[in-house]
This record gives structure tokens, sequence and C-alpha cells, in this order.
């Protein structure tokens, strides 16, 4: 199952650190929190990704393109013009960076991925800027059971997010995006979805939190996967330093792999 990765906006609520390079690519623990997603993935199997690229996105393309140097040890023979790598280190990954466009919304991103995902029964996708510790099989089971278009995994954060409203069974009854939080579930991004969701976006000025997830929750198509393990975002230099944090004291809840 194909795993797309939204990792193209322009993080303004984080610009001290994205003025130089894109919010997927700021790092925790010495590595971009976009690698820190796609470890978690491949933790449970899941090996192919496609990162949606925008704002800075030649810098994403620079990583992957240099991926073996940055995690190898390198002998350079400056006299002979050779390199040696030692220690080679790989990861069992096939990545497709895909530009979506500079201003295009998170619906419109998806959207561009057409021709990568219509002959997929289904596929995962999430946000390039946060981790959880998300149980993907479990998600990817309760997608397969429903057996309708569209997964959300259902988190409850301290911040204002889309709130979808959630019968006893996991329906999505309506949904509403940017709300201020009241208590209520609210998504958390780790969908599992059908091509056919492509289907209820209508171009680049549409964003899939609005229109398309509106309509899903109305036809009764869209259910929610209720997380209650650690979930956090990286909006702010606050929530950077806070990963970090947990990171340096070995207490970091989404690292999943040994």
């Amino acid at each position: 199952m194909k795993v797309v990765i939204l990792a193209g906006g322009a993080g303004t609520r984080i610009s001290e650190e994205t003025d130089l390079r894109p919010k997927p690519m700021i790092e925790i623990g010495g590595k971009p929190i976009l690698w820190h997603i796609m470890k978690s993935y491949s933790n449970y199997g899941f090996n192919e990704f496609i990162i949606c690229l925008g704002y800075k996105g030649e810098h994403i393309k620079k990583y992957f393109a240099d991926y073996h140097l940055h995690m190898s040890d390198i002998t350079f023979n400056l006299r002979e013009n050779t390199m040696e790598r030692h220690n080679n280190y790989t990861e069992a990954w096939k990545v497709t960076l895909v530009d979506t466009g500079l201003s295009t919304l998170t619906g419109g991103r998806l959207k561009r991925l057409t021709k990568y995902l219509k002959d997929e029964d289904s596929f995962l996708m999430t946000y390039g800027d946060g981790v959880a510790d998300v149980d993907l099989h479990a998600l990817v089971r309760f997608h397969q059971a429903h057996g309708k278009l569209a997964t959300l995994t259902a988190i409850s954060p301290n911040e204002r997010f889309g709130v979808p409203e959630i019968d006893p069974k996991g329906l999505v009854t309506s949904f509403r995006e940017k709300q201020r939080y009241d208590g209520m579930e609210v998504n958390g991004g780790y969908f599992v979805l059908s091509p056919k969701v492509l289907d209820y976006i209508a171009g680049d000025a549409t964003s899939f939190e609005q229109e398309p997830l509106d309509k899903l929750s109305a036809e009764g198509n869209l259910y929610a996967f209720r997380h209650r393990g650690f979930w956090q975002c990286m909006d702010t230099l606050r929530d950077k330093n806070l990963l970090e944090d947990l990171w340096k004291k070995g207490a970091a809840p989404w690292k999943t792999w040994s």
C-alpha cells in the first residue's frame, strides 16, 4: 500500500526554521521530521512513498538524492578522485517526489497524484509535519472492515483542528474545519483513502479538509479511527522544541522502530 505525504506547505507559523528549508526538513534528533514519519510507516511494512512537494521542494529532492551520503561514513581520495562508502546503510524505501505546485492546497496536491494512485485499492495519507504512535495495521484493518471510501484518525489534542462528529461505530456524520477546540475529537490526519476520493476534489484551490471531507461525511463515506496514544504536530518552534526534548531524553513515543 502506497503512502502519500503532504510536504508542500510554507509553514509560516514556524518561519524561524522555514525561511531556510521546508517544514518537513526541520530536524528532530539530527534527522528531518519527514524521515521520522517515513520510519514509522516503514516499521509497519509500508515502504513505498509519494511525497507532494511545493515550497522549497528542491531541499527534499537533494536530501534523497544524497541519502546514501547522509547515512554512511565516506572516504574521499582527492588525488585519485574516488569515493568509498563505509558501513553502507540504506532503507527499503521507494520514494517518488512530485512537484504539486507552490500555492496548491491540500486537496489539489492529492488530485495531482491521480496517475500514481488510480490503480490502487486504497492508499495511506498523512501530513509532513506531525508524528504519532498510531497502530497502522489496526488503522488499515478498521478501514477495510467498514468498506467505505475514507478513514481519518481522530485524536483529542489541545489545539485547533478540523472537528468530526463521530457516532459510536466510528461513522463521521459531519465535519467542520478550523473551529475553536471545544473538547471534541479532532482530525489528526493518518488517513486511509480510496482513489475514488480524488473525484471529490475540484482542483488546485480545493482544501481536502473542507469540501471533500464535508461531502464524504454527508454521504456516510467517512469513518474515524480513534487513536488514544501519542500525537503531536510541529506547527510552532515550541512544538519543535518539545519533540526535540523527547527525542534527547530517549522518550519519543513515535519511535516505534528498533
